[in-house]
């Protein structure tokens, strides 16, 4: 079987949205619970006359519903998939503090917030990699510094891809369970480019389908993205990987 190739967001409408939630361990609320828990120890927290926040590439919510945790008067999601938008809803209890927005998160923010209002803006999950170009990185970073108020936050986490994998190494295990099978292999094009092959084997009455497709993902260095923040007038406070791998940036604008 030849995968399809494509860009990620037609990647995700045409293979992963439908499985996102079950990649995350099959309980949005949960992983809600750890994100929070995340934010908060970087300094995040809302209050009642607070400006909003606003989550880039939501999913199905984790992040959205984080952020509701710690407090913020109101959430813009933005994602490209109307699919995962939907999910979103079904998991929000007070449908008046998030808004869901249909989107392209590299031209989002000049709409959704007015300059200098968001107390929060938050990037996670490996939406950064998504962007198709990586010139795409410092207009979208310009874009939040411009929307953030003094002393907003912005989080950002992402796979950091520019080690060079080789051999069985570049297969990755995403999930498995009873009923389905998600394995990823690296290729890596070029400096800027990694491609992503997933394999995704789903059970229906005893019998196994697969399922192939694939994306580009860009390979970005934590050292290159402070650079970036600091250029976009943003103050980076951490950088660091945490025990999955995942690196977690923290910045705020001054």
């Amino acid at each position: 079987m030849t995968p399809a190739t494509g860009s990620a967001v037609d990647h995700y409408d045409r293979m992963l949205a439908e499985h996102y939630t079950w990649m995350l361990g099959g309980d949005v609320h949960e992983v809600a619970v750890r994100q929070a828990a995340t934010l908060a120890e970087l300094g995040l927290t809302g209050t009642a006359d607070g400006g909003p926040a606003i989550d880039l590439g939501c999913g199905s919510g984790a992040q959205t519903l984080a952020l509701v945790r710690l407090g913020f008067p109101s959430v813009i999601a933005v994602d490209t998939s109307r699919r995962l938008l939907d999910e979103l809803v079904t998991h929000t209890q007070d449908a008046a503090v998030v808004r869901p927005v249909h989107g392209d998160i590299r031209t989002v923010l000049p709409e959704a917030a007015e300059p200098g209002t968001a107390a929060a803006v938050v990037c996670m999950g490996d939406t950064l990699p998504h962007l198709p170009s990586k010139a795409d990185v410092p207009v979208l970073l310009g874009h939040i510094s411009r929307a953030l108020a003094s002393g907003g936050h912005l989080v950002v986490t992402y796979r950091d891809l520019t080690t060079e994998l080789h051999g069985t190494d570049r297969f990755i295990p995403v999930r498995g369970s009873d009923d389905r099978l998600l394995t990823c292999f690296l290729e890596y094009r070029d400096e800027d480019t990694v491609m992503v092959h997933d394999l995704l084997h789903t059970r229906t009455d005893g019998s196994w389908q697969q399922q192939a497709g694939s994306y580009p993902k860009l390979r970005i260095a934590s050292s290159w993205l402070v650079e970036q923040c600091r250029a976009a007038g943003l103050e980076v406070r951490h950088d660091a990987a945490d025990a999955r791998g995942m690196r977690i940036l923290h910045a705020v604008k001054p």
